[in-house]
């Protein structure tokens, strides 16, 4: 009888752990169906602009921040554990990692990290050999990334294909949209920019200077001597209004032929002006300044991140 009840305390508590072992493995899988719900158009709009696997990029957040569940993504919003580096001038968070005391990147919030998740793989030449694989291809990426060093486990290759195929990651890879510019049919929409000799005289200022009308804004042109400074004075603009609604710093420099509004831009451009088809060279600045618009806005009507170059021949949507 003694050892009947031993042995049935051994079957209880056996039933017992199962059960604990199956609701953790279900609140687990609970967790991470969450968390691809909230990060794959992310990851997706990644991949169609960096041409980073949605799949990859999912699997890395899973695995690197415990589903959102980590510490280091609950403290300090890295959902991809990259670490400070030489360079990284944000703010940083420290835990024990690989070694004690590790300096991690911190981010004002989720978004911000995948965004230089990207970065950090696009920017330097570390990474660059992955690009040359399929988008499709998510084992060559995840063996690529364990060669190039991004973690110092050596399942890191098999704990992202796990992850990829246990919850068909993969099928994010096959989603990936034109672009606005490759499904309008352009032969409908004549390519046209702003011609700043075309630009109608809207007043004078107090000492004689005209002023322009571009996309319904007040703007100058810019000559060789003029400053922030001397612009407001001469137009009477407090200074800090004049630089935000210009979207720069007291520490820009003004060059002839730039265009500076004196008054807030606007958050698309007039017809007939759809897409600017980016020139060598040319600065975002430049271009929401050549159509009045708002840089801010321009950024997030092409969801771009907050430091970005355009490519030369890229496109960029201007309503």
């Amino acid at each position: 009888m003694h050892l009947f009840k031993k042995f049935s305390i051994y079957i209880l508590l056996t039933l017992m752990f199962f059960a604990f072992s199956n609701s953790l493995k279900a609140q687990t899988n609970r967790r991470t169906l969450e968390y691809i719900k909230k990060y794959k158009d992310i990851a997706i709009r990644s991949m169609e602009k960096y041409k980073i696997p949605a799949s990859i990029t999912l699997a890395q957040g899973i695995l690197e921040s415990g589903s959102g569940e980590g510490r280091l993504a609950r403290k300090a919003n890295n959902h991809f554990g990259i670490k400070c580096h030489n360079g990284w001038q944000g703010k940083t968070f420290y835990m024990d990692d690989d070694y004690k005391h590790e300096c991690f990147r911190k981010y004002k919030n989720p978004e911000a990290s995948f965004a230089d998740h990207s970065d950090f793989l696009t920017s330097g030449s570390r990474y660059a050999f992955l690009f040359k694989y399929p988008i499709t291809d998510y084992k060559k990426w995840a063996y690529g990334l364990k060669r190039a060093g991004y973690a110092t486990n050596p399942k890191y290759p098999e704990l992202l294909i796990s992850l990829i195929e246990r919850y068909k990651l993969y099928r994010y890879d096959k989603t990936v949209k034109k672009h606005w510019w490759q499904i309008v049919n352009k032969s409908k929409i004549k390519y046209v920019e702003p011609d700043t000799d075309q630009f109608v005289v809207a007043g004078k200022n107090v000492v004689g200077r005209n002023y322009y009308l571009n996309n319904d804004r007040k703007v100058v042109i810019i000559r060789s001597g003029d400053t922030f400074k001397t612009l407001s004075s001469d137009f009477e603009i407090s200074l800090p209004r004049l630089l935000k609604y210009n979207d720069v710093n007291k520490d820009f420099i003004l060059h002839p032929g730039d265009l500076i509004y004196l008054q807030k831009k606007a958050r698309k451009a007039e017809r007939p002006y759809y897409y600017h088809v980016v020139k060598e060279g040319e600065t975002l600045w430049q271009i929401a300044q050549l159509y009045g618009i708002q840089l801010k806005v321009l950024k997030k009507r092409n969801n771009l991140p907050t430091v970005y170059q355009p490519e030369a021949e890229s496109h960029l949507k201007l309503r």
